[in-house]
């Protein structure tokens, strides 16, 4: 995800305002120019739950109240209270706990044909972003309905203490309330609500996995695209979220062994408190420099009166499928690695630690899963299949992006796909991977240090398909570019696919991009220019599933033995673990 600034030439001539009448009351929005195409009529800062604030810090969202006379929906409400993971060095922390606010961008909202409706889930690793910063004009120009929207993120949108106070995933609960907003709602602004498509990409891609599982959300959409994330990725998934929260509230200075009495200590905190809080339970997160997610997706409690959003083991779910009949895409970028070096770590600290311990290149699900005397074994291995033996350093950090792409997103995309693959409820699902050159490819810069390394190279780094659906930055893109034709092919395949469950339905783009098998592994190279052809990185693919098949099979697709929680070591005592809980009274 990318902090937007958009051109104000986009919104010349927003004057003319628009009302539609929703089960809430009546919005009052605004018809805005664009500039790629036609007028289209936008609804902002609509709230679709009560402010989640007091009692409701930390639990399920409420629908929001209907209100009387006009509500006007003409500018953004307030984003959830976070800091900018994206722009380094970070700038302060911006927003409010008042934040569940939903927007809607529709082409025509009096067409007597119903739109398609696309509802995008922002990214930002559940510690930053909104939904305001992605504004529809590419996409919007194919005849769909854009819905954007924000939740809450880092500690009040998944601090999980496993009580009715605390069950976790609220802010998963604030997207599932959305998207029913939207089902009740999109008719009255043109959109077709038998016709809903989800997407994201990161923590938004990792969020629309999870919803493909999750009993809250059968039934509330059609299609899915996941873009740079999934649920079976280590980093979307809390590990000893109620631990984690107790270190929280002790280092935020409580002194109670009861939970209760931690919950009400939390609850009453300043919202600037949670902010950036890095709280490690591992011995891995507490020394390897990287940018980990700290407070994600939890596996519920039963408790009394709450909803629960995800209950389980995630692998043991997929092995079931996902939601009968919805057609997905899913895929990733060429360099997503680049996220590790460009989102404030520090990098001479990170060449540092490749150097001195084998243990640096140990997959994060293995670090909890392996004795550490294994772990130095599996860390030599890895290192020397990317580094070759060569100290780590400026000139092989291509090398080193390989690895922390693999670790983190591209061995969750291709096994994703196989799990799914395997375990078909009727599903046609579409891989991609994403590897367009332009002058769009800008994440690298969010770090000049990082941008430093590769002075000669465009990458196409972790977030970097996103300028092609969504316009970002002051300039517009000449309409007559290739970069323009590169964006209108782009969201020309997302788009079919929200109308028709197919990307390429005739041959106007030149391809027919088939979905993926088991058999056939079919994949669609995303670039400059549109190939088709065989799933890529199989040798890559292959040593990961030796190795996850050793050491940990539970997490590989098609191993036979799923049923083992963990390899032949049973569960090792995960690591390190940090912190001194004997004396907490857990119930």
């Amino acid at each position: 995800m990318i902090t937007s600034v958009i051109s104000i030439a986009l919104f010349i001539g927003c004057v003319n305002s628009v009302q539609v009448t929703i089960e809430e009351g009546i919005v009052e929005g605004v018809e805005v120019n664009n500039h790629y195409g036609s007028p289209y009529h936008s609804f902002r800062g609509i709230p679709y739950a009560e402010p989640p604030l007091g009692d409701l810090r930390f639990k399920a969202p409420q629908p929001f109240k209907p209100w009387t006379g006009v509500r006007q929906a003409k500018e953004y409400g307030s984003v959830c209270f976070h800091y900018n993971l994206f722009i380094v060095p970070y700038p302060p922390p911006m927003g409010s706990e008042d934040c569940l606010f939903i927007n809607v961008h529709s082409p025509n909202v009096t067409s007597q044909e119903l739109y398609p409706v696309m509802v995008w889930i922002h990214g930002g690793g559940f510690i930053s972003g909104s939904g305001d910063e992605y504004e529809p004009h590419f996409l919007i120009r194919k005849g769909v309905i854009l819905v954007t929207f924000n939740y809450r993120l880092e500690v009040l949108g998944f601090l999980s203490l496993g009580t009715e106070d605390a069950p976790g995933n609220a802010g998963m609960k604030d997207q599932v309330l959305a998207m029913r907003w939207v089902k009740k709602n999109i008719r009255k602004f043109g959109g077709d609500p038998d016709n809903i498509t989800i997407f994201g990409e990161s923590a938004g891609g990792a969020s629309v996995s999870y919803h493909l599982i999750s009993p809250m959300t059968k039934g509330l959409f059609k299609r899915a695209i996941t873009q740079s994330g999934t649920a079976n990725s280590w980093w979307p998934n809390t590990y000893r979220a109620r631990e984690r929260g107790i270190q929280l509230a002790r280092e935020m200075g409580s002194n109670a062994t009861d939970i209760k009495d931690m919950y009400e200590f939390l609850k009453i905190q300043p919202v600037e408190a949670f902010v950036k809080s890095r709280i490690v339970v591992t011995y891995t997160q507490a020394t390897k420099e990287s940018p980990n997610v700290y407070f994600g997706i939890v596996s519920e409690e039963n408790i009394a009166g709450n909803e629960v959003f995800f209950q389980g083991d995630v692998y043991d779910t997929m092995r079931n499928g996902i939601h009968e009949g919805v057609d997905v895409i899913n895929g990733y970028t060429e360099d997503e690695g680049t996220l590790y070096i460009a989102t404030g770590t520090n990098i001479p600290r990170i060449f540092e630690q490749a150097n001195q311990f084998y243990e640096f290149f140990v997959p994060e699900p293995l670090t909890l899963h392996v004795p550490l005397v294994e772990q130095t074994k599996i860390g030599k291995d890895m290192k020397d299949k990317y580094m070759k033996g060569a100290i780590v350093s400026r000139g092989n950090v291509d090398d080193l992006l390989k690895y922390f792409a693999f670790e983190n997103f591209v061995y969750g995309a291709l096994s994703w796909q196989k799990f799914v693959a395997k375990n078909n409820n009727n599903n046609k699902i579409y891989l991609y991977k994403f590897t367009c050159k332009t002058e769009m490819n800008l994440a690298i810069n969010a770090s000049a240090e990082a941008a430093a390394l590769f002075p000669h190279r465009i990458l196409v780094g972790h977030a970097d398909d996103l300028p092609y659906f969504f316009p970002f930055g002051e300039d517009l893109v000449d309409m007559n570019s290739e970069t323009f034709q590169i964006i209108d092919r782009a969201t020309t395949l997302w788009t079919n696919f929200a109308k028709y469950g197919n990307p390429t339905p005739d041959n106007s783009l030149g391809i027919t991009w088939s979905p993926y098998s088991l058999e056939s592994e079919d994949y669609l190279d995303l670039g400059n220019v549109l190939a088709v052809g065989k799933t890529p990185e199989q040798e890559e693919l292959k040593y990961w599933e030796d190795l996850f098949n050793e050491y940990y099979p539970h997490v590989v697709p098609l191993n036979n033995a799923h049923h083992l929680m963990t390899s032949r070591f049973n569960v090792y005592a995960f690591s390190v673990i940090i912190g001194l809980y004997s004396t907490i009274h857990l119930f």
